[in-house]
């Protein structure tokens, strides 16, 4: 008898891999993997050299004065670079903007490291540092949308950036500490050379060379200011921006007001950098959350509500709480932060690609500016009521502002949609 032929069985196919989701859809774009170990080189290297130089001014002139210029110095030219220079960002080609001010960086830092440097030229040497520093976050800001869309995307890799940028406080401060302990200041700013140049070398060969944004329209600093005036001209966008900048200023009265507030609670050392980590790690953690589990729908929905509560926790310091429960107060007052993602997508959205480098520019220096203005406005405050009633104080006053700005930011989001509508009939 035949044999009968044996039966076949076909195997099912294995199902596809499911595709990235959160935060990992960013990493599969090659150009975004090198503007984020950049942004991880620079970073680290930005808060060493801030510990180093402040460290080095001090042995050299035994003042605490000077030793906190160093770090004042990090907020107040902002405002400079964001405004004068914001046309650079728009105006030639955004890599080669990013590895010149790198370049730039890691050349001031080398004139720092030089033996002999009066604390003149080194105090004058962190100013050029943080005047270049807003034109390279913003022209990197404005990249992000050319490399990732304008979409969700561009959400995640931007709030990727700040959670690296928050992670960098945490680890740089104590990094440069222990390095402190291992070599002298100037040796210690020989790793911040290290990483300007690694982080130039990233960009230079991880990222595509694009064209300019915006013609070159005469000179720079006329044409910066026209940029920031045409940026600010949209009812819209001047909204959007405030929303960047208020809330920050009224968060960092709890930073400011650290070390006098742990000694009031007689906690220490070990308390006073508890205080100062709890609203960097709340703030990661929010955003981490918002960024991989919420819908980009989601996440401007909320955006507004929880712009009018990221400081109301703030008000329990006027019940003078212990270490515990001030804890848990920033660490929930920093998760509301997870507001900004929906931010984002609004700014990128309504801001014209022409003008996307100087809107950035001109966002980075003004957050820069008014949390340097909330440390010392605080400060002030402090000096009148005390501690724990200035951060109240700024929970109260910030929210008031929040829920106003918030009202602002709804109303031109409905004559946008209105307009919009009218357009298409």
């Amino acid at each position: 008898m035949p044999e009968e032929p044996e039966a076949t069985t076909t195997l099912p196919e294995p199902p596809a891999p499911a595709p990235p989701t959160g935060y990992a859809r960013v990493f599969a774009a090659p150009e975004f993997r090198a503007v984020f170990a950049a942004h991880l080189l620079s970073m680290l290297g930005v808060v060493v050299s801030e510990i180093a130089l402040s460290v080095l001014v001090y042995d050299l002139t035994g003042s605490p004065l000077l030793s906190a210029l160093t770090f004042a110095l990090g907020f107040l030219p902002y405002l400079v670079g964001g405004t004068l220079l914001a046309g650079v960002a728009d105006r030639y080609p955004a890599r080669r903007v990013l590895v010149v001010c790198d370049l730039v960086c890691a050349g001031c830092v080398a004139l720092m490291v030089a033996p002999g440097a009066p604390i003149a030229a080194l105090l004058a040497l962190r100013c050029v540092l943080a005047v270049v520093s807003p034109v390279f976050s913003g022209t990197r800001m404005a990249t992000l949308a050319d490399i990732l869309g304008d979409g969700d995307l561009f959400v995640l890799g931007r709030s990727l950036l700040r959670i690296v940028a928050q992670s960098a406080l945490l680890v740089g401060y104590g990094l440069g500490g222990l390095l402190l302990t291992a070599v002298s200041p100037r040796h210690a700013l020989l790793v911040t050379i290290g990483t300007f140049l690694s982080s130039a070398a990233l960009l230079r060969f991880g990222t595509r060379r694009r064209p300019a944004r915006a013609r070159d329209t005469g000179a720079l600093v006329a044409d910066s200011l026209k940029g920031a005036r045409q940026v600010l001209a949209d009812r819209r966008v001047r909204v959007l921006l405030l929303l960047f900048w208020v809330p920050p200023m009224f968060s960092v009265a709890p930073e400011a007001l650290a070390a006098p507030y742990a000694d009031d609670l007689g906690v220490g050392s070990t308390g006073l950098g508890l205080l100062m980590c709890a609203l960097p790690v709340g703030t990661i953690a929010g955003e981490l959350y918002a960024g991989a589990r919420l819908r980009p729908a989601t996440r401007e929905r909320v955006a507004l509500p929880l712009v009018c509560l990221t400081l109301l926790p703030y008000l329990g310091y006027a019940l003078q709480p212990g270490l515990a429960v001030s804890l848990l107060l920033l660490l929930i007052s920093g998760a509301g932060s997870a507001y900004t993602l929906g931010l984002d997508q609004w700014l990128v959205r309504d801001v014209p690609e022409e003008l996307r480098g100087r809107a950035m520019t001109l966002l980075t220096a003004g957050l820069m500016t008014v949390q340097g203005v909330g440390m010392a406005l605080a400060g002030a405050a402090a000096e009148v009521v005390g501690v724990t009633a200035a951060v109240a104080g700024a929970g109260a006053l910030g929210t008031l502002c929040c829920v106003v700005l918030a009202v602002q930011t709804w109303r031109t989001e409905r004559r946008d949609g209105a307009d919009r509508d009218m357009t298409a009939g």
